[in-house]
Formats: structure tokens, sequence, C-alpha cells
């Protein structure tokens, strides 16, 4: 596996230092960190019908969740019924556990590639001359931790990409608060009020808090690496909330015809 990576981190690089030259005469001293921008919106594009197939597997995954909550309520006691049952809803919906799973983990190579290449002082047994060029002055090789100083030029420029993480984090953080808001999960039928507290309900708390965490992460992880990977996580981080904002709404149109659909008289 790793040697797989290796070979890919390889690979990527060569793409990367040809569309440096392509863009040297239009960016100039700019060629690096534009390429890095446009090489990781190119496999996010190649990438798209994956992600396509992971939003359009975990909707179905929220659609089903209220059928499969009064499933394990009603047969909780008979694991074996429990999984026939599931295993027949999801044969009449046309879907499987894994829907929403398998293109999000066929993606993770690629993502992974492109982290490597962006964050490696070296590729294969020669230097990594992506991390050596300077993006306002910051060196794209250069660490946060290792600025000469929070008001430094370095320094600001990490600010300036902290900062807008942090605003992607934001967002990716309301469309999810959107998409929950618009198929709340209802308490499975039969179940006493008294059943939602208790540490279940503390459990979901935590879960909701670490929910509402988890986008600023990038904020975190920006710390710790250099420049150029910043920036590569920056643009994918853009680019995924784009991506979910407009695939989302498409998903909810087709869902909307599809009810209507089934809605309609015969």
């Amino acid at each position: 596996m790793l040697g797989f990576l290796g070979a890919g981190v390889s690979v990527a690089y060569r793409l990367v230092t040809v569309l440096v030259h392509v863009l040297l005469p239009v960016a100039g001293p700019l060629a690096v960190p534009a390429a890095i921008v446009a090489f990781t919106i190119a496999v996010r594009l190649l990438l798209l019908p994956l992600s396509y197939a992971a939003l359009r597997g975990q909707a179905a995954q929220a659609r089903l969740q209220p059928q499969l909550l009064e499933l394990r309520r009603r047969h909780a006691g008979q694991p074996e019924r429990l999984q026939r049952e599931v295993a027949a809803l999801y044969q009449r919906e046309g879907g499987s556990l894994l829907a929403g799973c398998l293109p999000v983990l066929a993606q993770l190579p690629f993502f992974t590639i492109m982290y490597r290449l962006f964050r490696s002082s070296s590729v294969g047994s020669h230097p990594n001359l992506l991390l050596a060029p300077r993006l306002l002055g910051a060196p794209l090789g250069a660490h946060w931790l290792g600025a000469a100083g929070p008001f430094s030029g370095p320094g600001l420029v990490f600010a300036g990409l902290f900062a807008l993480l942090g605003l992607a984090g934001w967002m990716s953080a309301r469309l999810a608060s959107r998409a929950a808001a618009a198929a709340p999960l209802p308490v499975p039928a039969g179940r006493p009020a008294a059943a939602q507290g208790g540490p279940a309900a503390a459990q979901g708390k935590i879960m909701t808090v670490l929910a509402r965490a988890m986008p600023y992460s990038t904020v975190l992880i920006a710390l710790f690496i250099p420049l150029a990977a910043g920036l590569y996580l920056l643009t994918t981080t853009c680019w995924t909330v784009a991506e979910r904002a407009v695939l989302g709404r498409r998903l909810g149109r087709t869902a909307n015809g599809l009810k209507m659909i089934k809605a309609r008289p015969l």
C-alpha cells in the first residue's frame, strides 16, 4: 500500500510540475500556489461522480433512518430477525448499508496522495521543489510554528489561511444544520418520554457537540502542516462545501420529484 502511495505521489508531483510550467507565464511567482489550487480542483472534478454517489447514499440512509429505528425497536431481542428485516428494507428501497461509505473510501487514496505530496520535504529520493517558492512572502514549506511571529509577513499569511479555513468550517456547519433540520430523526413509536434521557441522551449530546466542532478541525490541522498542504486543505475544503451545497439541492429536488410521483394517483 505504501509503495502504491509513493508511486502516486511521484506521478502527482510530475503533473503539478508540468502545471507550474504552464501557469508560469501567466501567474509568475504565484505559479506554484496556483498550480496547487488548480491541481486540487482538477482531481476533485475527476472524483465528482464518487462524491455524488456518496451524498446520494447518505441521503438514502437519512431517509431510511426512521424505519431502521422502528425495526430496531420492534426486534430489539431478535438479532437474526432484525438482520433479515433490515436486509429486506434495503432490498425494497434499492439501497445498501454501504451505499454512502464505499464511494468515500474509494476517494481516500487520492486525498492521501495529494496530502502527502504537499507536506513531504522529498519525493522519492529528490527534494520536493514545490515547497521552495513563496506565497506573499511565506515559503510554501514553512510551518506556522516556525514562522517569525504572528505579526510577521509569514505569520499574517498563516492567519489569513486560518481565517479562511474557519469560514469554510462555519459554512460546512451551516449546511449540516440545515440538512439535520430538514430531516429530523423521530423518536421511535411507543418509546416513553422518560426513556429519552439517561446515558443515551448524554451520548447524543456528545455526538452533537462533536459534529458541530468537526468542520473546524481543519484549522487545527493547518497549525502543524506546511503552507503548501494548508493551501491544498483550504482548496479541497471549499470545494467540499460548494459541492455539498450544489449536489444537496439537486438531490433534494430529485427526492421531492419522486415523492410527487409516488403521491400522484394512477
